[in-house]
């Protein structure tokens, strides 16, 4: 059965589009005047369209085309986008091209990539778009074949006729659709209807990417343009002095630039000013703004011990529950800094003039690159435009925007368009790290092993809140304390994948079964019971649905046959992030008395699955992200500079390194939520309890291979 939503007549555009004629639709959903049709160009069309999240545009030939606003950086809403609006419009999926959009901020909402956030915030406005598209389609067909329109039917770009079989292209309706009215409510397809949604399409960029065309930032070029590398100062230092001679002496060095703290190289091509840089001697000295010790054990300690702290939750009498407890268990967990180490290290292009500026790169958040680069050089922020390329890996370092201003200073500076470009030792020592963080948890059980009381503390470097105080346990556990201690370190650091619940739901989910140990339960029924207490009789805020965190737990543990097999040891571990709920199980086997990890079994429910071909890489790349960083990847440092500089010193899991990854999900009638996230978080914990139950060897701080407990396992990878 169809659904409707109401509409207003002034959330869309409509005009007869390119000097041929056609229908443009730009949808959005803030109030907008619609202007009388014109015949119109292309680039007067889009000067004219204000306040839309994208456009859909057919023209008399039947081509369609889609604009997609979000930065694309793997997780292919460039595909799944336009099949939303394609699905709705009944469109000849062959027939629709998508471009990316520039950032407009007039046209487009949300017109960024990050938390995940993209497809539940634009799912109902890209339905809405098709479906309006369609209704005006069959509304003109209906007047011109003289017939009723509930007797007319869409598919392929064509209607039909029910009863007469007679048939017209949308190209043949464009001109007279675009002179109808848009109904206060438009009909919306029943998803069993769907035909593109939830279907395997091919990425709309496969052929580009396979043939090497230009898509990413790396591959700008712009007439009269220079390149230019930087040499940035360690956290807590600024420049004392700078011996620039043997670098200029490099044959593709034109100049040699100091700026604020930073020493850039210009030239010609990368190559020389990679070795140009190298041979800087610049001499630094403490800048005395922060604190530039990084001695963390005892910063952490200090916090953790702290006598005050910021409360984010409390429930119930924690103190009365632990003094009355039969049996308390505490323990703490550590994560390191984390570099984000895209494929593509950081790049932009800028063009600055007297009263503007042209930006081109791979940005998560075009806005605030183009706000932070007005603000840089006072000009007004309509006088500068960001093209977005394709972003070659992001995982939340794009959010920010330093190497754009930077782009757009050097600019400034050298009265030219210029390049910049980092290597990927600039973008491993560069900052913006996921902030290392330690946690101490406590529980209280009672007599029959329930847990009656529960403790958190966590302690950040640069994290803000380290807490999701509102997740499970939360809710399910009559007396709860959460506190943070957040500390200002000179390193700097940013959202990385998952952001705080990358580390978090590691921790909490092995202390869970630290405390199901302790209460002798099975860690998969422990859970379950918890979940249910928080259904029956529940504590506080609720931050998750608790009949979707038990509809994954009990789908992991019946797709990974949950404790039927003595031969495989499993660890257990499920996280709600980014609106949507991921249970993991990871099994190992034993091999010759050394422990093989053989699979990971994942079971997700992020609402309807849009593009399953996606959908399964982000859940597989998170998986594999999350074990890769928890078993390998740590940054430390030395005067203010991490020590692990290139991939020769920071560990990368590797190929041969991913077990068998088994992905499933659950078919819920839920609108689709975030996947670019939320599978990450579960696998850290999911294989440290499979370690324990394996070998009797918890493993409390990441990443797993530093730690003294490791060293003796051996523990082997192998696919099933």
């Amino acid at each position: 059965m169809a659904t409707t939503i109401k509409t207003n007549r002034r959330d869309f555009l409509k005009i007869a589009a390119t000097a041929t004629g056609g229908l443009l639709i730009g949808f959005g959903w803030s109030s907008c005047d619609t202007p009388k049709v014109q015949v119109l160009s292309t680039e007067e069309v889009l000067a004219k369209a204000h306040n839309f999240n994208s456009f859909l545009s057919i023209s008399p030939d039947g081509d369609i085309v889609i604009y997609s606003p979000n930065p694309e950086l793997g997780q292919n809403i460039i595909t799944s986008f336009p099949m939303i609006v394609a699905d709705e419009l009944d469109a000849d999926w062959k027939k629709v091209r998508v471009l990316q959009a520039p950032l407009d901020n007039q046209r487009f909402e949300r017109q960024l990539t990050g938390g995940s956030g993209a497809m539940p915030h634009s799912w109902e406005r890209l339905r809405k778009a098709g479906a309006s598209a369609k209704y005006l389609l069959l509304s003109a067909a209906a007047a011109k074949l003289e017939v009723p329109q509930e007797e007319l039917y869409a598919e392929e770009s064509m209607i039909y006729h029910k009863n007469s079989k007679k048939k017209i292209s949308y190209g043949e309706l464009v001109m007279d659709a675009a002179a109808l009215e848009i109904p206060e409510e438009v009909p919306l397809k029943d998803p069993k209807d769907f035909k593109l949604i939830g279907t395997p399409v091919k990425n709309v960029k496969n052929k580009e990417m396979f043939t090497g065309q230009p898509l990413y930032g790396l591959d700008v070029y712009k007439d009269g343009m220079v390149n230019a590398m930087i040499q940035r100062a360690p956290f807590g230092m600024k420049i004392k002095s700078v011996d620039d001679a043997a670098a200029r002496s490099v044959k593709g060095v034109l100049d040699v630039v100091v700026f604020k703290n930073n020493v850039a190289v210009v030239g010609s091509t990368t190559w020389p000013l990679m070795k140009a840089k190298r041979m800087l001697k610049i001499e630094y000295e403490p800048d005395g703004a922060v604190e530039s010790t990084f001695d963390h054990d005892r910063l952490f300690a200090e916090m953790l011990d702290a006598k005050t702290a910021q409360i984010m939750r409390q429930d119930g009498d924690v103190d009365a529950a632990f003094k009355n407890a039969a049996q308390v268990i505490t323990a703490e967990y550590q994560c390191p800094f984390l570099p984000h180490a895209p494929m593509e290290p950081q790049n932009f292009f800028a063009h600055v003039k007297e009263d503007s500026a042209e930006l081109i790169g791979p940005t998560q958040t075009p806005d605030r690159a183009r706000m932070e680069t007005a603000r840089l050089l006072g000009i007004p922020v309509e006088n500068i435009t960001v093209d977005i390329t394709r972003l070659g890996g992001g995982f939340g370092r794009r959010l920010m925007a330093d190497f754009v201003v930077e782009a757009a200073e050097l600019s400034k500076i050298l009265d030219k368009p210029v390049k910049v470009t980092w290597s990927r030792e600039d973008d491993n020592t560069g900052g913006g790290y996921r902030p290392a963080v330690r946690y101490r948890f406590s529980a209280a059980l009672d007599e029959a092993g329930n847990m009656i009381g529960y403790k958190l503390r966590g302690a950040g470097m640069n994290a803000g809140n380290t807490t999701r105080e509102n997740n499970f346990p939360s809710g399910a556990v009559p007396n709860v304390l959460i506190e943070n201690v957040n500390h200002r370190s000179t390193v700097t650091t940013n959202a990385w994948r998952a952001p705080i619940t990358n580390f978090l739901a590691y921790a909490e989910q092995s202390f869970l079964d630290e405390v199901a140990l302790a209460a002798k339960k099975d860690p998969v029924a422990f859970r379950l019971e918890l979940l249910k207490k928080a259904k029956n009789e529940p504590v506080g805020q609720l931050g998750y649905d608790v009949d979707r965190m038990i509809g994954v737990v009990e789908g992991a543990a019946e797709r990974a046959n949950w404790g039927k097999n003595a031969n495989v040891k499993q660890g257990f571990s499920v996280y709600f992030s980014h609106r949507s709920y991921v249970a993991q199980v990871a099994d190992i086997e034993m091999e010759n008395d050394q422990p093989v990890l053989k699979r990971i079994t994942a079971v997700t429910d992020c609402g309807v699955v849009v593009h399953p071909t996606g959908a399964d890489h982000q859940v597989r790349g998170g998986i594999v992200d999350g074990m890769g960083h928890a078993m390998f990847g740590n940054l430390t440092f030395e005067n203010g500079m991490p020590k692990q500089r290139n991939f020769d010193s920071y560990r990368l899991i590797r190929m041969k390194e991913v077990p068998e990854v088994n992905v499933h999900y659950l078919q819920t009638p839920f609108e689709p939520t975030g996947l670019g996230e939320p599978a990450l978080p579960p696998t850290g914990g999911a294989i440290a309890n499979a370690i324990y139950a394996a070998t009797g060897q918890r493993l409390r701080a990441q990443p797993f291979i530093e730690q003294k407990e490791y060293s003796s396992l051996n523990l082997q990878i192998k696919r099933a």
